[in-house]
Order: C-alpha cells, then structure tokens, then sequence
C-alpha cells in the first residue's frame, strides 16, 4: 500500500501549495501542454487546504480575485485539464475537487480517498491488492472494470 497521509497538525501548507504548482509547470512543459494563467489559479486554489473543493466556489473564488465575474464555462474548462492532466481528482460523492499529491505517477493508477466528516479534510492513498480484489470479483460477475472510485467516510486521527 502507498499511502500519501498527512499529519495535519504538522503540515508546513505553504510548501504542499509551492510543490503542487511546481511540479504542474514541470509536467505540463514535459508533456507540452500549456498550464495558463486561469488553469493555474484553479489549481492553487484547490491546494488551499486538503478539503474537497466545489466547482461553484471555486467559481466565486475566481470571480473575487478578478475585477469582473468569471464566466462557469472558463472555471469547468480549468478543471478539465487538471483533471485529465491528474493534477486534481473529482470526489464524485461530494462533488468536488482535490488536488493529487502524486501527478507524476500513470494515470491508470487507482485512488483510494479517506475523507474525514468531522474536519473535512481527504487523504489519498494507493493499493494494488484492493485494485486487483475489485477486478477479480468484477470478472467474477462478467464484469470489466474501466475506473475505479472509492471514497471512506470517517473520523481522521487529528479529530478523534
């Protein structure tokens, strides 16, 4: 298992935030694909805290920091990208978004999340013996997997 948990009450956020958008230049400059300005501020704004993040306030989010109201389309075409590029995840339960702290790794690795009801913060980890249990039992039932999502609801340790 590889797991990517953060002690919270430790965490220097300043660097986690640094480190994203660096590493999203990188990527985006080995894979020639442009990281503009509106794609890069979506991005730092879901690394603001490691809290699902809806659409919608990343819209208002946008539309604060511009002079005049940004436009629903610019933001879900931002999100997009970062999806497809594996910047960020989209966390179907809740809607919303997160970033991944692991862009480098293939996008055919499967994400696990573990999201806390008390703080709202969402951990992300990886487990190949879980990926391969959930195609063996899908094959089982004359299944293909395509995706995976698996989302935990629970207490973090910093809330217990």
């Amino acid at each position: 298992m590889d797991a990517h948990s953060i002690n919270f009450s430790q965490h220097n956020h300043i660097y986690c935030v640094d480190n994203a958008m660096r590493s999203a230049r990188e990527i985006c400059l080995q894979r020639g694909v442009r990281l503009t300005e509106s794609r890069a501020q979506v991005l730092e704004l879901i690394w603001q805290s490691h809290r699902p993040i809806g659409a919608y306030t990343i819209l208002e989010m946008v539309s604060a920091a511009s002079a005049k109201r940004v436009a629903p389309p610019t933001v879900y075409r931002a999100l997009d990208f970062l999806l497809e590029q594996g910047f960020i995840h989209q966390i179907k339960s809740l809607n919303a978004f997160l970033g991944c702290p692991t862009p480098h790794l293939p996008h055919n690795q499967q994400s696990y999340f573990l999201i806390c009801k008390k703080c709202g913060n969402a951990m992300e980890f990886y487990d190949d013996n879980i990926s391969q249990k959930i195609r063996k039992l899908a094959k089982g039932m004359g299944f293909l997997v395509k995706a995976e999502s698996l989302e935990v609801t629970g207490i973090c340790s910093v809330c217990e």
